[in-house]
């Protein structure tokens, strides 16, 4: 096997994706031309769905109830022409019976674009023709989730119908007293309730317009230009083209929500390289499956997965993001670590360079290397913010014209000197390019980002506007950048550049549509779990088995549930595999945990089943990123997978760990110091782990260096558990004092209380609970922040009213729950304090096996000299 990638084996890595996520089939002719059709009718709805326009002029206003099902009629359009029914279906052509589906599909949801108004006149009352398009609507949404999302999916939706319709005949604790077709119909898809819910919306609404910045961004050529940046800022290091191919799989993962796509498309320029420099294949691929996989979980994409986290946890997109960085940088830096030692192992060296380079230069290559995004977006927000304060409303159109003004100057600039050649893996590369020359080629694809930046954070514009202003350059960008960069070059065709510039539009406009069938299936069947658990009670069935099986002990149920969500996505893509789990589980862990006297952030339970769901795309053997690793590997798949996994084993720690800390997602954060210790702990954590899992920190570890590693990683990252043993970490008081304490609590701090509560059966339990505060003057006015205001009587204080979608709702709080206890801080030693001597212990391994190392070397200079 050599180390090219022959066409073969490209057209071979091509078909695992469209097979994966755009679907397999592709047709000619006419069937062709009115696939491309739809998806670009699909792209240019969202975009107008999107954006200010149908205001401004008002034309065309489509309220989300509508716009719903016109995103799904799309989708079901595509699926039923792109995904084939079956392993043996026709490729290139679109059988009859396709058609037919897709006509129903897609009159079953117009359907309720026609009738609107009559079914919003007799609610909870559906005619027999209602029922018959429920039928049709909830069948075809089964069979294209069977297409598009997988069998598991499916055979998960099918399973939860059932259960509604069996439910008086099952027996003990799965019994229920079931629902009639005219219940089922209204759940399901005549209302919000099901189909047509929370999850969808967000597809809608979100999630479409960042998936087509990512296949614009991707067909501008900035994928290529990250590939070839992180490859020039790190190739010259030991196990180069490997760590390029870590840190190329977290910029690409900011554009793509594919963890396939994300591996086949740096992978097949990084995976030859790492081969050639002494990795064996099937390492090879599990680094790139395992960096691909990764890719997920850097925002601002997440893989659709940050947008429905800010729907079902009701913050806002920032906070999710917010929340998701520091952890997606720890598992990079894990990976990256792990990529040096197998580098090191192997007695490894770097590639030469083009050009020397200075120390100076090289810190801040590995700032951006490491900090890239934070970096850009505290640029933005802190270089560019004040100008929104120095020049109020004027400030949006004065960056309007600097930012058209400094693309035109970084095309000016970019003309002088050569394209970056595509990313052909067949190309020998002997010397690493230089970073400056492959930086300054692409620097206008940061300026879309830079847009998405300024309207997300200064402007706080939604995220579905935000995006569309940042797609709205992006596509100016597409159509602009080749023909403005001809005129430069005098001799240049300007009009072949215009020409392939229009080809590249309409081409992402097709893929973004495609990369989105999937994941409007996904959140489409996911609502019918959403309405089954809803109609049912379903979810209280999983709290007690739950219960029973780990005994009520939190950290079973945390086991439980990272099983179940790798057993569920080693058939379905993350998006529904997160939503499926976060539907089932997230309220069950958060529910025994109070019980348990743990209060868990909401949005930490969401982030541990995401992180798991994630996971699943490397675990054997169904891990189809390790699959498509192992193909341009020439590795056996499954060994690929069980080496990728064990590569991403730190990832699977990350998320016990924010639940016991939430510091790690950046709650509770007290301040710039506060901060510095967090990230620093976090970061000398998950060195210490990966060092002795791998066992090997300067050389190999002694079998008690890697168990006194394993403790300063617990110690660091967990300094609490220690001190906790010796001093109780909060103070009780009477639940009287819950105004008092509230308003001494600083913004953005976190309010610890019992209560006296209902639990989802309807049960009256006492649960320890967390709210947190925001802004206001007085406790009241913070509590009715969160969604609440209280009355005392006697010790104990009563909830008056509770708002609705609020975090005091979402926590299940209601009206007349009785608060018995907050909790406040006691007295006692900071316990990152114990910092110090897990430090200590560190300095001693490091000087021990420094040591090592040095009478390794001596005596192997002896042997060279004898």
């Amino acid at each position: 096997m050599t180390d090219q990638i022959t066409a073969e084996q490209r057209a071979a890595l091509e078909t695992i994706v469209a097979e994966a996520d755009t679907g397999g089939r592709k047709p000619t002719g006419l069937q062709r031309q009115i696939m491309f059709a739809t998806a670009i009718g699909w792209s240019l709805f969202q975009l107008w769905f999107a954006s200010p326009l149908p205001y401004i002029l008002g034309i065309g206003i489509i309220n989300d109830s509508q716009a719903r099902p016109i995103h799904l009629s799309f989708a079901f359009a595509l699926v039923f022409m792109t995904f084939p029914a079956f392993a043996k279906s026709p490729r290139r052509t679109i059988p009859f019976y396709d058609w037919v589906l897709a006509i129903l599909a897609v009159s079953a949801t117009l359907y309720l674009i026609v009738f609107y108004n009559d079914i919003a006149m007799r609610p909870g009352l559906p005619t027999t023709a209602d029922i018959v398009v429920t039928v049709i609507g909830v069948t075809l949404v089964i069979e294209a989730a069977r297409r598009a999302v997988g069998p598991a999916m499916a055979v998960i939706a099918c399973l939860m119908i059932v259960y509604i319709f069996m439910g008086p005949w099952l027996p003990g604790l799965l019994a229920h007293k079931g629902a009639t077709f005219s219940r089922v119909a209204s759940q399901m898809w005549l209302t919000s309730e099901g189909i047509f819910g929370v999850a969808l919306g967000v597809s809608t609404s979100f999630v479409f317009l960042f998936v087509l910045f990512g296949a614009l961004l991707e067909k501008a050529g900035a994928g290529n230009y990250f590939i070839q940046l992180a490859f020039s800022l790190l190739g010259h290091y030991r196990g180069g083209p490997a760590k390029a191919g870590v840190v190329a799989s977290g910029m690409t993962g900011m554009i793509s929500g594919s963890s396939i796509a994300n591996t086949v498309t740096v992978g097949t320029f990084t995976i030859p390289l790492m081969k050639r420099v002494g990795y064996t294949p099937t390492k090879a691929g599990a680094i790139e499956a395992a960096a691909g996989v990764n890719g997920q979980l850097m925002p601002p994409v997440m893989g659709a997965a940050a947008f429905l986290i800010a729907e079902y946890v009701g913050i806002s997109y920032i906070e999710v993001v917010k929340h998701a960085i520091l952890p997606a940088i720890l598992t990079y830096g894990s990976l990256f670590y792990i990529v040096d030692i197998e580098a090191a192992k192997a007695g490894m060296r770097g590639l030469p360079r083009t050009h020397a380079i200075h120390y100076v230069q090289t810190s801040i290559r590995g700032l951006m290397t490491i900090c890239s995004i934070i970096i850009l977006s505290a640029a933005v927000y802190y270089g560019l913010g004040w100008t929104k304060t120095a020049f109020g409303e004027a400030a949006t159109w004065i960056m309007g014209a600097v930012l058209i003004g400094v693309y035109v100057l970084l095309l000016w600039r970019k003309a002088k000197y050569p394209d970056l050649s595509d990313d052909d893996p067949n190309q020998a590369i002997l010397k690493v390019p230089n970073f400056y020359e492959t930086a300054r080629t692409g620097l206008h694809f940061l300026l879309p980002v830079i847009v998405l930046i300024w309207c997300l954070m200064v402007e706080e514009m939604s995220a579905g506007l935000s995006a569309f202003w940042g797609t709205a350059l992006l596509v100016f960008v597409v159509i602009t950048h080749r023909p403005i960069v001809a005129a430069f070059r005098s001799n240049a065709d300007v009009l072949a550049a215009a020409r392939q510039g229009g080809h590249e539009l309409f081409t992402a406009l097709e893929a973004g549509a495609r990369n989105m069938t999937g994941v409007a299936l996904a959140t489409a069947t996911a609502g019918i779990i959403v309405g089954t658990v809803a109609l049912t009670g379903f979810g209280l069935l999983l709290t007690e088995l739950v219960e029973i099986l780990s005994g009520g002990n939190l950290v079973l149920m945390l086991l439980l549930t990272a099983v179940i969500c790798l057993i569920l996505g080693m058939g379905m893509p993350t998006t529904a595999n997160y939503i499926v789990v976060s539907t089932l589980m997230a309220p069950v862990l958060v529910e025994l945990a109070a019980q348990n006297d743990l209060a868990i952030p909401l949005v930490a339970v969401h982030m541990f089943v995401f992180y798991f769901g994630l996971m699943a795309d490397v675990t054997p053997p169904v891990g189809l990123a390790a699959y498509a690793a192992a193909a341009i590997a020439g590795a056996d798949p499954v060994k690929t997978g069980v080496q990728a996994f064990r590569f991403i084993f730190p990832t699977g720690l990350l998320p016990f760990i924010f639940i016991y800390n939430t510091g790690i997602l950046m709650i509770d954060i007290g301040g710039p110091l506060h901060f510095v210790v967090v990230v620093t702990n976090a970061i000398v954590a998950i060195g210490c782990f990966v060092a002795a899992t791998q066992n090997w920190l300067l050389v190999r570890n002694r079998w008690y260096e890697s168990v006194v590693l394993l403790i300063v990683c617990f110690t660091l990252f967990r300094p609490t558990f220690w001190l906790n043993m010796v001093s109780d970490p909060y103070q009780e008081l009477p639940g009287r004092e819950i105004v008092r304490v509230a308003a001494e609590i600083p913004a953005g701090g976190t309010l610890r209380i019992k209560a006296e509560t209902a639990n989802r059966a309807g049960d009256m339990t006492i649960q320890v609970l967390r709210l947190s505060m925001g802004p206001g003057g007085s406790g009241q006015e913070k509590l009715a922040n969160q969604g609440m205001t209280v009355r005392t009587a006697g010790d104990s204080a009563q909830i008056a009213t509770v708002r609705f979608r609020s975090e005091a709702a979402k926590l299940n709080l209601a009206a007349g729950d009785e608060i018995k206890t907050v909790y406040v801080p006691t007295e006692r030693i900071n316990p990152y304090w114990l910092a110090v001597p897990a430090y200590g212990l560190i300095a001693l391994i490091v000087f021990l096996q420094r040591r090592r190392r040095g009478n390794i070397s001596a005596a192997a200079a002896v042997t060279r000299a004898a």
